[in-house]
């Protein structure tokens, strides 16, 4: 299949494969049937492109096929969309094809739903929908990442808006996890096929370049191969040996981060050599440097040390005569299955498999169940989509135990870090270190090569949470934070308590007022606490910030509360002596609320307000009847011995036109000596003008006086008193 979606010959390849894959009755009947299901229900249905629906489905199997993917994977391959577009069921699928395949086609269906290019914080609870899909079958994200190959492969056929967003999300997210997978064909042409889309000028331009001495770097490579055969040749080793074009991303990559021209990227073309056994691979290594000189820094061993996603092979860069660097890659043809199909290799190549291959297999494992692990333990989605994101894009640092066992830390690691790669225990008792036999300090950033021995003690209370600004892996991130919520309850509740409670006061607000039944249930849906003392607690240990809570806390109380609480110009609190007596007191702390705008001379009514004293009202506010009755307080403008003051009062003004209506309530309030501390202009929909003003006036007699002069002026159509402002 060409990268251009042209497929037309998918449907019959299919065929072809599945006889040519399964020699198991079982497994050939399984995946012929899904094959004539889906092609049955997406019968009618075509793609962007014209071509038959059908053809995308078979593109991706014939991918799984290629990789060797189990029987009911490849099925659920063929039937990963019938769900989603056609009428069919997952019962339907249940019934026809098992369980098995039905859960693969479930979780592939619910992975379909994502839209990764939505809100930021939608963005990050999607991330963490995959792992825990990865984490139930694993054999779900290889169907995901061979269905997105497909539909990158037939870009072409979409709006250059969804081919931009679509490259955008599949090199943020399926390259790296296929990399992490170590799938490492499928992330190399996903990554080529997303720089086509997103600097499509560096793609054309590295393809004309690449092209231009082609042949001549054909022959290079061809001479290079004949020259390590001959070396072979003299050891009496056997294996094979030819050149691999590095892909266009890599090449792009290492112009753009180092700064470099195309004409100086020397290793356009690896060459790599497979042999039988691991003591061949460090034969031809020491024969391949005899010849050739090796450049410094560029020798790597992965096979005494094994990337994380348990690649291994043998790298070097050597100088040949003609003064030009190339790269060789040696290894054994079990490393060669690993380093092409990744996991997928556990199924690709599942009969006769040894003890030892099926452990490497579970140890690849091992970063997705942790990640699962981060996932429970971290409430805020997008510091966990951080933390994914470190674990996938990171490089790695290996470093070792005095007893020689790598241990593999992301750049940067610290000791701390160190400690709990070991164990949670090591890391919690953790004291100091000792790195190449001295004692350094605990936020060192450690070395490639390093020999780290970590010094503890039985009387330690456990890490310091000041380790969270230094540490590098997410893993002891997580295990530090579910320390601090499992061990140190009490005192995370009592902490997490006093800084919502302190950043509140801050704020002008109590956490009382705030944490409510309603409000507490609300921001339960978002961060799933099961009380408020676990709410306290996640503060208290850092799972989530004091500002994700108060601010959600803040925001219901502003949007849930009635509007008493909108403060307006002039409003704010105020001492009673100002005029008036609540209960038959004065000296209370009370503010006018903004909604009705009291004034001397109105009925009022006192509202007791959680924390932030009486609210006072009008007594036909249309918010009072919404308040509790035992919250409600008789109040009453003091008549004697009060000093003057201003009030707000908000007014309504309708006129032909709005500067009419401004003209005209300038002169009034300039007349009058008033003072306008706010006007809001609008349209209605009958095409009158609108002005909405605050004035601030003494009592309701200047209010009265004032509506009387705008009624008589005769570009005004009607001025009222705002009960509500809008």
């Amino acid at each position: 299949m060409d990268a251009d979606g042209k497929s037309g010959n998918a449907v019959a390849e299919a065929r072809v494969k599945i006889d040519a894959t399964y020699e198991n009755e079982k497994d050939k009947k399984l995946v012929t049937e899904a094959y004539d299901y889906a092609e049955k229900m997406h019968e009618g249905q075509k793609r962007a492109s014209g071509e038959p629906y059908f053809v995308h489905p078979c593109s991706v199997a014939n991918i799984l096929m290629d990789m060797g993917l189990d029987a009911p994977t490849v099925a659920a391959a063929f039937l990963h969309d019938v769900v989603e577009d056609t009428a069919a069921t997952e019962e339907d699928i249940r019934e026809k094809f098992g369980e098995e395949v039905e859960e693969l086609v479930a979780g592939v269906t619910k992975l379909n739903k994502i839209v990764f290019e939505s809100k930021e914080q939608e963005e990050a609870e999607n991330f963490r929908k995959i792992v825990v899909a990865m984490a139930k079958d694993i054999r779900v994200i290889i169907i995901k990442l061979a269905d997105r190959l497909h539909n990158m492969r037939s870009l072409a056929y979409l709006s250059p808006e969804r081919q931009q967003a679509m490259a955008h999300e599949t090199l943020e997210i399926y390259t790296p996890l296929a990399g992490r997978l170590g799938i490492s064909h499928v992330k190399s042409e996903l990554e080529d096929l997303c720089l086509k889309y997103l600097d499509p000028e560096a793609y054309r331009y590295l393809l004309v370049h690449i092209n231009e001495k082609l042949s001549e770097r054909r022959q290079f490579v061809a001479d290079i191969v004949e020259q390590i055969k001959e070396l072979m040749k003299a050891d009496g080793i056997e294996g094979e040996v030819f050149g691999r074009p590095k892909h266009f991303y890599s090449i792009y990559k290492k112009m753009k981060n180092k700064g470099k021209t195309f004409d100086q990227i020397y290793d356009l073309t690896a060459v790599r050599v497979i042999v039988k056994d691991v003591k061949e691979c460090y034969t031809v290594l020491g024969a391949i440097h005899e010849k050739w000189t090796p450049l410094p820094g560029r020798i790597k061993d992965y096979i005494a040390n094994p990337k994380p996603n348990k690649y291994q092979s043998l790298h070097t860069t050597v100088m040949t005569s003609y003064g030009q660097p190339f790269e060789i890659q040696i290894r054994t043809e079990e490393m060669h299955r690993v380093a092409e199909f990744g996991i997928a290799a556990h199924w690709k190549y599942k009969e006769g498999k040894s003890q030892e291959q099926n452990t490497n297999f579970e140890s690849r494992l091992t970063w997705l169940r942790e990640m699962v692990e981060w996932q429970s333990t971290l409430k805020d989605s997008r510091e966990f989509l951080d933390a994914l994101k470190t674990e996938l894009y990171s490089e790695e640092l290996l470093v070792f135990t005095p007893r020689g066992k790598v241990i593999t830390l992301p750049p940067g690691a610290t000791p701390v870090d160190f400690a709990y790669a070991i164990h949670s225990e090591v890391g919690n008792r953790c004291t100091g270190a000792r790195v190449n036999s001295k004692i350094v300090p605990l936020s060192t950033q450690l070395q490639v090569g390093d020999v780290v021995e970590i010094i503890t003690s039985q009387n330690s209370k456990g890490p310091s949470r000041d380790w969270l600004k230094f540490i590098k892996s997410s893993g002891a991130k997580a295990k530090i934070k579910q320390f601090y919520k499992n061990e140190l309850k009490e005192d995370n509740i009592r902490e997490g308590q006093a800084k919502l409670e302190d950043e509140a006061k801050k704020k002008g607000y109590t956490l009382s007022e705030l944490v409510t039944e309603e409000s507490f249930n609300r921001i339960s849906e978002r961060f799933s606490f099961a009380s408020p003392d676990e709410m306290y607690a996640a503060v208290g240990y850092g799972s989530v910030t004091v500002g994700q809570v108060l601010y959600k806390l803040i925001d219901f109380y502003k949007k849930e509360m009635p509007k008493p609480f909108e403060v307006h110009a002039g409003g704010g609190n105020i001492r009673t002596p100002g005029g008036v007596l609540v209960n038959g007191q004065s000296g209370l702390l009370v503010r006018f609320a903004g909604c009705c705008s009291p004034v001397p001379g109105d009925k009022i009514v006192g509202f007791t307000s959680r924390g932030r004293g009486v609210v006072i009202h009008r007594a036909d506010c249309s918010n009072v009847c919404c308040i509790e009755p035992g919250r409600l307080l008789p109040a009453e403008w003091r008549k004697e011995g009060a000093e003057k003051q201003l009030y707000n009062a908000n007014i309504i003004i309708r006129a032909a036109d709005q500067g009419a209506a401004l003209s005209a309530l300038s002169l009034v309030v300039s007349d009058m000596k008033l003072s306008i501390t706010s006007v809001n202009g609008r349209i209605d929909k009958n095409r009158d003008a609108v002005l909405e003003a605050s004035i601030r006036l003494t009592d309701v007699s200047e209010m009265d006086l004032l509506i009387k002069k705008l009624r008589s002026d005769k570009r005004i159509y009607d001025v009222n008193r705002l009960t509500t402002l809008s």
